[in-house]
């Protein structure tokens, strides 16, 4: 028993000593002339996060913000011993209200601050072939008959009755986005699996291009259905191109990390 305590002892005195250790090095850290620098001019690179938006079953992503990590920023820094804002480390700070908090709801529209909006497609086909030739960005409704693995388009999981064992393979793969293109049968299975759920902002088919042409604007997802030429869809493209709107994927335009 009394070497019990001698250890229990000793493991107290190592506990304390690595945490005193840590708090002399912090001091020391923080009165370094660089670190001083960095600490006081970091408030001035921090970016507020922006809260997404709620409207009833519905929301729009918001977007982290950005903080600078004093201590890491100043690691890059050490070397040439200068303040440098190109070296600056910077942490995602969630959003108070965020997508990840609220999968409950319904995505209708990507971020419409960035310059973005996204593709779905219903199958492979001409269009599909074009894209991918012409090395254009769009997400794919796939089923258990039709997953390829690697695909060049982002696979979303349109399976019900298999639902659960694409969704498996697609964790398997890696290639798992978390997301469901709603419909009257995979609501309740795709809240239960907690995935991003998402109604597109716009549904082109064969009627109605000059109606989704004048509706195209940042934060756009839009459904190209099945039948669609692809003379339909090079007009489309030339309108995103036209608005200056980058094309990217639905994970993408949905994400509310911060890249800039």
């Amino acid at each position: 028993m009394k070497k019990y305590y001698q250890y229990f002892g000793l493991a107290l005195i190592m506990v304390f000593s690595f945490y005193y250790t840590e708090k002399i090095a912090a001091i020391i850290l923080n009165k370094n002339p660089l670190m001083v620098t960095i600490n006081n001019e970091k408030a001035s690179y921090n970016v507020e996060a922006v809260n997404a938006e709620i409207n009833g079953d519905y929301i729009t992503p918001g977007i982290n913000g950005l903080q600078v990590n004093a201590r890491e920023s100043f690691y890059k820094m050490q070397e040439a011993d200068v303040f440098n804002k190109y070296f600056l480390v910077f942490e995602q700070d969630k959003p108070d209200i965020s997508l990840e908090d609220n999968k409950d709801k319904i995505i209708k529209n990507g971020n419409k601050l960035l310059n973005k909006v996204s593709i779905i497609l219903e199958t492979e086909n001409e269009v599909s072939d074009y894209l991918k030739a012409n090395n254009i960005k769009a997400s794919m409704l796939t089923n258990l008959d039709d997953y390829q693995y690697n695909n060049y388009f982002e696979v979303i999981n349109n399976e019900v009755e298999g639902f659960k064992s694409l969704e498996n393979t697609l964790n398997l793969n890696k290639e798992n986005k978390h997301i469901c293109v709603i419909n009257d049968y995979n609501m309740d299975i795709c809240l239960k699996h907690k995935n991003y759920l998402i109604d597109p902002t716009l549904k082109l088919n064969t009627s109605n291009l000059k109606d989704i042409k004048s509706k195209i604007g940042k934060g756009s997802i839009i459904l190209i259905n099945k039948n669609v030429s692809l003379i339909d869809v090079k007009l489309l493209l030339k309108e995103i191109k036209f608005k200056d709107l980058e094309i990217v994927y639905v994970s993408e335009i949905i994400s509310e990390i911060n890249n800039n």
